[in-house]
């Protein structure tokens, strides 16, 4: 099974609130980094990089 990109916004929404179930005290570091990943993944640049 390959993780396509269209495949990588639900699974990396699905770890971050498994984490801020887990750790709520977490909360800002993983909202930042998954809008940080959102926008490199919407810009484009895991795809420059394959």
């Amino acid at each position: 099974m390959t993780i396509t990109i269209a495949k990588l916004q639900p699974i990396l929404a699905i770890a971050a609130g498994i984490l801020i179930l887990l750790r709520p005290q977490l909360l800002h570091y993983i909202v930042a980094a998954y809008l940080i990943l959102v926008g490199l993944i919407g810009l484009g640049v895991f795809r420059a990089l394959s």
